[in-house]
């Protein structure tokens, strides 16, 4: 490998280094518009203009906002700097479900502990799940409100929640912050495809991942049908959807298994019907039976 010759601006700032030591021919073939950072009703536009600009940092271009309370906005223009375009290009949506459509894995940014604890991975482990799955699908990182976060069933809506290890004497990052951080993990992962085996762990799957669309679609076949056979009641529900989320979502099912599940579903569903009709049927023979006065 060629290295560049180093310049007397580089001898002063040893900490500036040409971006071409670090690519590889693998990282200028990865597609980072695979890749979206999405922020939840973000309330500052000085936040959404930053994290353009960490994102344009380690490459990637892709943002979604859901429900901003302040954009567009000159704010955000002056916090992005050279970051305008991603500003320009940034999809704006009513929620998270439109948000993550079409994406096979969704990493959302959880800053504290659930009630249903749900698979947690590390920023680093973030960056080299979402880099091997974008060869294949979308990925959506997901990041919550400045005060709040993400809430329990926007969490829900993710396969994995990374949690950033800061100090616990003050674990509050700013937003942009925490883009940065798991962007950069991304940007790592990218960096060291050279080093990793040939072979994925999944590469010879014979399907592709269910996306988050087929998803949502089977968990709300899976709830109708659960209750239609009295297992689950929506005024009281112990938390099963969530429990069922947590599991699907751990398992990561393939277009095939998710069509096969909704198969026994509707199976499900077509002989409760056909009993409900045979009862009724019955019903009305035997009132026509029924001797008259």
């Amino acid at each position: 490998m060629n290295i560049p010759a180093v310049s007397p601006r580089q001898r002063i700032y040893p900490a500036i280094i040409p971006a071409s030591l670090f690519t590889s021919s693998d990282s200028k073939m990865f597609d980072f518009n695979q890749i979206c950072v999405v922020l939840v009703n973000t309330s500052h536009p000085g936040n959404i203009g930053a994290t353009a600009r960490a994102m344009k940092n380690m490459g990637l271009s892709k943002l979604t906002l859901v429900q901003p309370e302040d954009f567009p906005s000159g704010v955000a223009v002056g916090r992005a700097v050279s970051a305008v375009d991603i500003l320009d290009n940034a999809r704006v949506v009513s929620s998270l479900q439109e948000a993550v459509e079409g994406c096979g894995l969704v990493i959302g940014a959880s800053a504290r502990s659930r009630n249903i604890p749900w698979p947690m991975v590390s920023p680093e482990q973030c960056g080299e799940k979402a880099v091997a799955e974008a060869t294949v699908n979308k990925v959506a990182l997901v990041f919550g409100r400045e005060d709040a976060g993400l809430n329990n069933e926007e969490l829900q809506l993710c396969h994995f929640h990374v949690q950033i290890p800061a100090d616990p004497n003050y674990s509050s990052l700013n937003l942009s912050a925490a883009v940065m951080v798991v962007c950069y993990e991304v940007r790592k992962a990218v960096l060291a495809l050279d080093e990793r085996p040939a072979v994925a762990e999944d590469e010879h799957w014979d399907q592709e991942k269910a996306n988050s669309e087929q998803v949502e679609y089977f968990y709300v076949h899976l709830e109708r049908v659960m209750t239609a056979i009295k297992f689950h009641d929506p005024e009281n529900p112990r938390q099963l959807m969530p429990r069922m989320r947590r599991l699907f979502s751990r398992i990561r099912i393939d277009v095939m298994e998710m069509n096969i599940l909704r198969g026994i579903l509707s199976n499900i569903e077509y002989r409760l019907d056909s009993e409900k009709k045979l009862n009724a049927q019955l019903e009305g023979n035997e009132t026509d039976e029924e001797p008259q006065p």
